[in-house]
């Protein structure tokens, strides 16, 4: 256990690192444009190079050591943090914001692939919990490991905001670079027990093919459905990715919409403490569902008057509920899925549910800025809706947020009666712990389990892992 805290709080520092610049891009964009087209694409570029690479993280973490898999990930984000520094002193203010351009994308672009690689390190901390943490507490560590991403969150939206505003989006990157250079010294001196690569049959992994990815999934009923059920999930929520950064700078300031968003994200920490303190029930995918039905019908309350407090109190019980939501479907996943299968499953449904959020984030960024906004501020729009939604600025995405949350409402509903929910919450109840810890930081697989050995050093693992 000491040696998963060490790893959570190393993650931390790189994950407000990576947030911190990914902050600072939406907010500089949709200030210096205003465009909500711009900060759309960007958002949804993001998701759908998650979604790309996603299933190729997987399986680098099942072919590498973890402790590699992080080394890897922060010298890939700390190099593109560096590049996009680089051309920042190389190329004037005006080049990199002329978002019509090719170097405002180009900027753009190696800044989200720092933040894209931060993935590859995600999915390997999934798997990290379940090499370190026992089984009867792994619920408890996903919780712990949603209220450090919350405090995270909460650090770099209050910086992220103030940075633009008061220092600029230069020194801004600067800041960046500097720490992601510390959490990359930190790592190396952070110990992650493990004697080899855990792997299927006793023959070591050779090369990077994807044959067993679909069959690790398919082989528990109802996983499939789970992924599925949180693609389509992920296909709203890229609606509220393009449009609450540009509803919130309509009714904040960009320093006080940084400062926002870092009170509300005690709510990551709310949820995650209840999470670690209480875990999640005998079967986390009922608690799942129900989460999902609060997120929905949250969705379509919080911006249906432009009133700030109620955006923030939203976005507050938002933030509570989203770990809770994250720690259930890793818990299933930990505890139906054999560890050396892990990443690759994890990958897998990282890749799947995040090729969702672009399509609808790409959709509702011209929809919102050439029709909805326009109709909303309309003497028809505001004749037709505004019963509902009020008078102001922003009433077209409002109008945005209460669609998408009445269709992911109607599909939770439908998932409780389906028949894939009561075959993985069957499956669930059945699985045996697949990895149980030992205190010299060994595994031992559970009855009828694989093996695991070792295939060398972490270098070793990180030349092959290129290989």
């Amino acid at each position: 256990m000491r040696a998963f805290y060490q790893v959570l709080v190393n993650t931390a520092l790189a994950n407000v690192t990576s947030s911190y610049l990914w902050f600072a891009l939406t907010f500089w964009v949709y200030l210096e444009t205003k465009s909500v087209l711009a900060t759309a694409i960007i958002g949804g570029s993001y998701m759908l190079l998650v979604a790309v690479f996603g299933v190729v993280f997987g399986v680098i973490v099942d072919h590498m050591k973890k402790k590699s898999v992080m080394l890897l990930s922060s010298i890939v984000t700390a190099s593109a943090y560096v590049v996009a520094g680089a051309m920042f002193v190389a190329f004037p203010e005006s080049a990199l914001l002329d978002w019509t351009g090719p170097w405002f994308w180009a900027f753009a672009g190696v800044i989200l692939i720092g933040g894209v690689v931060e993935n590859l390190r995600n999915i390997a901390l999934s798997t990290t919990v379940t090499l370190l943490v026992p089984a009867d507490r792994r619920d408890k560590a996903n919780g712990l490991v949603g209220a450090v991403q919350g405090i995270a969150f909460m650090v770099t939206s209050v910086f992220s905001g103030l940075s633009i505003g008061l220092l600029g989006m230069g020194w801004t990157v600067a800041i960046a670079i500097a720490a992601t250079g510390v959490a990359l010294i930190h790592l190396m001196f952070v110990p992650i027990p493990e004697r080899g690569v855990a792997h299927v049959e006793g023959a070591a992994p050779k090369g990077f093919g994807f044959k067993g990815v679909i069959p690790a999934v398919m082989a528990v009923p109802g996983l499939l459905a789970l992924i599925l059920f949180s693609t389509f999930n992920n296909l709203v929520g890229g609606v509220f990715m393009a449009l609450m950064d540009p509803y919130g700078l309509t009714l904040f300031s960009v320093e006080v919409w940084g400062i926002v968003l870092g009170v509300t994200s005690f709510g990551f920490i709310i949820g995650g403490a209840l999470v670690a303190k209480f875990g999640l029930g005998k079967n986390p995918v009922r608690t799942m569902l129900l989460v999902n039905i609060g997120i929905a019908l949250l969705g379509m309350a919080f911006a249906i008057r432009e009133w700030w407090w109620l955006y923030g109190l939203g976005i507050l019980i938002f933030m509570a509920l989203m770990p809770i939501a994250e720690a259930s479907e890793q818990t299933i996943v930990q505890r139906v899925v054999p560890f050396e299968k892990q990443g690759r499953v994890f990958g897998f449904a990282a890749s799947v549910e995040s090729a969702a959020a672009p399509v609808s984030a790409f959709l509702i960024g011209p929809i919102a800025q050439f029709w909805l906004i326009p109709y909303m501020n309309s003497a028809e729009g505001q004749a037709a809706w505004g019963w509902l939604l009020g008078d102001g600025e922003a009433r077209g995405i409002a109008l945005a947020f209460v669609g998408a949350s009445l269709v992911l409402l109607l599909v939770v509903l439908l998932a409780f009666v389906s028949k894939p929910y009561r075959e993985l919450s069957d499956a669930y109840a059945a699985a045996p712990p697949s990895l149980h810890t030992e205190e010299d930081g060994t595994h031992s697989a559970a009855p009828g389990a694989p093996a695991t050995s070792a295939i060398g050093e972490a270098g070793e693992d990180l030349r092959s892992g290129l290989r």
